[in-house]
């Protein structure tokens, strides 16, 4: 196989023993970025700025969290973070404010048995807008956000190699499948980079591979709870003394069990 610098995390990947090689790929993309923006992003003018705007969503501020080496960093950042989005729903409120004071006076002195008006407040208008900011920034995540954009690099290679290298295609097709989440990432990905008799190719050849793991996991599960029957004791294990968590990444991707 013909190895080029934006090949070689792919193939090292796929090199894993794993139900997922993308969860392995991820995983580690997920640690170069993390211990980045506690490193050289703190000094970096568009880092703080994208850190700022964006924060992280729970997952990402607890995993930055227990990089315990750099809690200072993390204090930097939340520091700014913070300052950030209290002045996006401070200007929120303090454009409406009196309008709304105005409307909690009105709203006293109506009666409170009267029929509740269907036109829309000031209120109801600064709650949309409060709304808005708050939904804007749950849907974003600086680590989230460069994950996505790598790994979207990397389903164009995995599908480029597929296609064009004999050697990763066996390898690809020796794999135990991928979780469903990357499932859905490389079906989604055909859309974007192979033509339709390409895909028609790949998706006949990743979906006998996909439902053979499926069926294999399904049923290494199923011996794990059998062997919970006394009738069983004696019986090997297998391959499903850890089928439980191996089934949980199947299913959602990877997860840290430690």
């Amino acid at each position: 196989m013909k190895e080029k610098i934006y090949t070689i995390p792919v193939t090292e990947a796929f090199g894993v023993e794993c139900e997922c090689p993308m969860c392995v790929l991820e995983k580690k993309l997920e640690d170069e970025c993390i211990d980045y923006i506690l490193g050289p992003s703190l000094m970096e003018p568009e880092g703080r700025i994208e850190t700022n705007e964006k924060g992280f969503c729970r997952k990402h501020f607890e995993k930055l969290y227990n990089r315990q080496q750099n809690r200072l960093g993390l204090g930097l950042i939340l520091e700014t973070h913070i300052t950030q989005q209290n002045h996006n729903i401070g200007r929120v409120y303090e454009s409406k404010k009196d309008a709304v004071k105005k409307d909690a006076e009105m709203s006293m002195m109506k009666n409170l048995s009267s029929k509740v008006s269907m036109k829309k407040t000031d209120t109801d208008k600064m709650v949309d807008s409060l709304l808005e900011v708050l939904n804007e920034l749950e849907g974003k995540c600086t680590v989230c956000g460069k994950l996505d954009h790598t790994m979207e690099r990397y389903i164009d290679v995995i599908l480029y190699l597929w296609f064009k290298e004999s050697d990763f295609k066996v390898l690809f097709n020796s794999k135990k499948g991928f979780c469903l989440k990357h499932l859905k990432d490389l079906l989604e990905g055909t859309k974007k980079f192979l033509n339709a008799k390409e895909t028609a190719v790949f998706v006949a050849n990743l979906m006998e591979l996909q439902l053979e793991n499926l069926e294999r996991i399904k049923e290494e599960v199923s011996w794990f709870t059998k062997k919970f029957d006394y009738r069983n004791n004696d019986a090997p294990w297998g391959n499903s003394k850890d089928a439980v968590p191996r089934s949980i990444q199947k299913i959602v991707g990877f997860c840290d069990f430690s």
